[in-house]
C-alpha cells in the first residue's frame, strides 16, 4: 500500500457553505438571548477520516461516508466525532448559564464584570409564561399558573429588575469596585460568553438539554444550537445523532424481559417482573407508590405502542 509523506501531503482546510453561509448570523433566543456560530474545524469527511485513518483520494463516496457515519454512532465510537470542534457565541441568563456551565468538556471565555459593567439586560419572563412546580419531578416544572397570577409576577419582576439596577448603577456611581457592586444582580442578568466543544461533546450536551425534561430557558438554546447550526454544519452525524440518540429508546435489563413479556402477550409475567424490580409497592391504601423507574418505563412503553399491565388493572 503506497503511503504518502507529510511533506508531500496537500492539507485543504473542511469548508462547510451551509455553515459559512451563517457564520455570525445571531440566532435569537428567549427575549434578549442569542447562539451564532464564529468558528468551526472539520465536517462530516472529518469524521470518516480520523475513523479510516488513512484512505486512498477518490475512493469514497458519500453513500459510503454516511454507513460509516452512521455505524460510529450507533457503537458509541466517540473518537471520530471529537476531531470536529464549534465555537459559539452565546448571550444567556445567568441561571440557564449555570447548567450550561457544569458540561466541562468545552473551553470557555466569559464575560467578565470585574472589568466591565453587567450587562444591561434581564431575561423577562410574559404573564403566560410562568409554570407550577413539578409534582413528580423536585427539579422541573409542570403545567402554566393562571394569566392573572402570572400577571402579577411579571410585573412585581419588572420592579425587581429595575431597583436591582438602579442599586447597581448607584454602587458603580459611587465608586464601588465592579467586583463588588455585582453581587446582587438578579440570575436573569444576561452574561455573555465564547464557548468552544468537540462535536461529541456537544452532542452530548444536545442529548441532554433538547430533552424535554431538562429546563425549558437552556432547552430553548440547545434546539437552535442543534437545528440551525450544527444541522447546516455535520448533515450526516445529526442525521446518525436524531436517529441513534435523540428519537432512540434505551431499555435497562429489566425493561428488556418486561417488553418481551408484553410482546409475548404474557402480562402477568411482565406484572410479576416489574414487581420483583420493587416498581409495584402500594401504600396501605391500595394506591401504587411514586417509582421514578416505573414511569419512565410506562412512558417507554406508550411510544411503543404498548400499555403497562399493571395500569390497565388499576382502571379494572
Amino acid at each position: 500500500m503506497s503511503c504518502v509523506t507529510a511533506n508531500q501531503e496537500q492539507i485543504v482546510r473542511a469548508s462547510v457553505p451551509t455553515l459559512d453561509a451563517i457564520l455570525g448570523q445571531h440566532f435569537p433566543v428567549l427575549d434578549d438571548g442569542f447562539v451564532r456560530a464564529v468558528d468551526y474545524m472539520g465536517d462530516d469527511g472529518a469524521i470518516v477520516q480520523a475513523a479510516r485513518v488513512s484512505y486512498g483520494k477518490g475512493t469514497r463516496r458519500v453513500r459510503e461516508d454516511r454507513h460509516l457515519i452512521r455505524y460510529l454512532m450507533r457503537h458509541a465510537h466517540t473518537t471520530p466525532f471529537e476531531m470536529c470542534e464549534l465555537k459559539l457565541h452565546v448571550r444567556v441568563p445567568m441561571d440557564a448559564w449555570r447548567q450550561w456551565i457544569r458540561h466541562r468538556t468545552a473551553s470557555v471565555n466569559e464575560y467578565s464584570t470585574r472589568y466591565s459593567e453587567a450587562i444591561d439586560a434581564a431575561q423577562r419572563t410574559p404573564a403566560g409564561g410562568w409554570r407550577a412546580q413539578s409534582s413528580s419531578n423536585r427539579q422541573g416544572s409542570a403545567d402554566l399558573l393562571p394569566n392573572e397570577t402570572g400577571a402579577r409576577l411579571s410585573a412585581e419582576e419588572e420592579e425587581l429588575h429595575r431597583r436591582a439596577r438602579e442599586i447597581y448603577q448607584g454602587r458603580i456611581a459611587a465608586g464601588v469596585a465592579r467586583e463588588q457592586a455585582r453581587k446582587d444582580l438578579p440570575l436573569s442578568t444576561y452574561t455573555e460568553a465564547y464557548w468552544k466543544i468537540d462535536l461529541h461533546n456537544l452532542l452530548h450536551f444536545l442529548h441532554l438539554r433538547m430533552d424535554l425534561h431538562a429546563q425549558q430557558e437552556i432547552r430553548a438554546y440547545a434546539t437552535v444550537i442543534g437545528e440551525q447550526i450544527v444541522a447546516r454544519w455535520v448533515p450526516i452525524a445529526w442525521e446518525a445523532f436524531l436517529d441513534y440518540r435523540r428519537s432512540a429508546l434505551t431499555l435497562s435489563g429489566s425493561e428488556t424481559e418486561i417488553v418481551a413479556a408484553i410482546g409475548a402477550g404474557d402480562r402477568a409475567k411482565a406484572t410479576e417482573l416489574a414487581a420483583a424490580a420493587g416498581w409495584l409497592e402500594r401504600t396501605e391504601e391500595g394506591a401504587l407508590k411514586a417509582s421514578r423507574e416505573r414511569r419512565e418505563l410506562e412512558e417507554k412503553l406508550l411510544r411503543l405502542g404498548m400499555t403497562a399491565p399493571w395500569k390497565e388493572r388499576a382502571v379494572r
